[in-house]
């Protein structure tokens, strides 16, 4: 038996869709983008979506058009993939990474102002595999300063912050749409706002910022320049993926259920194991299980790297736990503050395989192997 770390869950609907859009000709960004957007938006609870090239893509976009620039400073968490910190470098900016909380795997609220400076523009948290951050609390810091919210959602879709989805608590929010997401376009990624000229500036910021879109261009009955004030990017999706996404969007409550399950089935059985603590997800969160990850105590037998190797060694992938991101040579000095729960948790912890299609046997023998290599067996 050979279990993958993931798998993503695609079909003959996804081909028939993409078949369709090669056949108009239309490949690039097009009719299927912006049918796309609609239907995330909808979905999302925001006024507008903006499809993009990827997460990272859509985070630069979003930080770039709120104005943030060389000298300023974003609140980031260290715990999250390097993508997250890299947006705001790519801005000139600087990420100034806050500790966690243990428990979620999410930025500590309560350490979050007093890393506030004059030079703080954006409070970026990410909602750490797919787990929700404190939004409410995050909010009313960003209102005292007025500084603005932009959500690092790239594991979140589908997730829940009391009662209402991730993209429609009124903040920018950032998707992605990698294959190891929940639902994916191969490459790609979504902002949501209910910001109308935000939207407006984000789709010119996308397209080498161009005054007119090509779907304009197509439908006018006469010749029209376009013109550009200001720099942009070349961060359109194409047709081809939006068609993927169209139909990854109407499997989505089907692909959250299927993780669910999958997700109450370990926490079930690793829950048993005294050297293991399996994810807390506080009853007010709807949580998608976009990676299903435990922490290995002080009191196991073998290390979490040790557990990985023999894993891999019987053909279960695994992953290590989100990567801290200060401690990445490229980041080395960015932290101006002690990360203690952040550095723990980026080595104590780990991924296990978890996709809509995997069976009870593949997933049985996951536990029993772990039970085994901890001397469960």
């Amino acid at each position: 038996m050979k279990i993958p770390i993931t798998k993503p869950y695609l079909g003959e609907e996804e081909k028939r869709l993409v078949s369709e859009v090669i056949d108009t000709g239309w490949v690039t960004q097009g009719p299927r983008v912006a049918e796309f957007e609609e239907d995330f938006a909808r979905y999302a609870g925001a006024r507008y979506a903006i499809a993009t090239t990827s997460c990272t893509t859509a985070l630069h976009a979003a930080l770039a058009t709120s104005g943030v620039k060389a000298g300023d400073e974003v609140i980031v968490p260290s715990l999250s993939f390097i993508a997250t910190a890299n947006s705001v470098v790519h801005c000139g900016a600087i990420p100034v990474f806050v500790d966690i909380n243990p428990d979620t795997c999410n930025i500590d609220v309560n350490k979050i102002e007093e890393a506030i400076t004059n030079k703080t523009k954006v409070i970026m948290p990410v909602h750490q595999m797919g787990l929700p951050a404190e939004i409410d609390g995050i909010r009313e810091i960003a209102e005292r300063h007025s500084l603005r919210v932009i959500e690092d959602a790239a594991c979140a879709i589908g997730s829940a912050y009391k009662g209402k989805k991730i993209g429609g608590h009124g903040n920018i929010v950032c998707f992605s749409f990698h294959p190891r997401k929940v639902i994916t376009t191969g490459e790609g990624g979504m902002i949501t706002t209910d910001d109308a000229e935000l939207a407006a500036r984000l789709r010119r910021f996308r397209h080498h910022g161009m005054s007119i879109s090509d779907i304009e261009r197509h439908k006018a009955d006469k010749v029209m320049i376009e013109s550009y004030h200001e720099i942009g990017y070349n961060y359109r999706m194409t047709d081809i993926q939006a068609a993927i996404g169209i139909v990854q969007l109407k499997r989505l409550f089907f692909i959250l259920e299927k993780r669910r399950q999958i997700a109450e089935f370990y926490n079930k059985a690793l829950s048993e194991i005294q050297h293991i603590r399996v994810p807390e997800i506080p009853d007010y969160i709807y949580h998608n299980y976009q990676s299903y990850w435990i922490e290995i105590l002080d009191s196991s037998p073998v290390s979490r790297d040790i557990l990985m190797e023999k894993l891999l060694a019987k053909a279960i992938a695994t992953r290590r736990g989100i990567m801290a991101i200060h401690m990445e040579p490229c980041y080395k000095g960015f932290s101006r503050v002690p990360l203690p729960n952040t550095e723990k948790i980026a080595m104590n912890t780990l991924l296990l395989p978890l996709y809509p299609a995997m069976s009870i046997e593949e997933q049985s023998f996951v536990i029993d192997s772990i039970k085994e290599i901890m001397g469960y067996g």
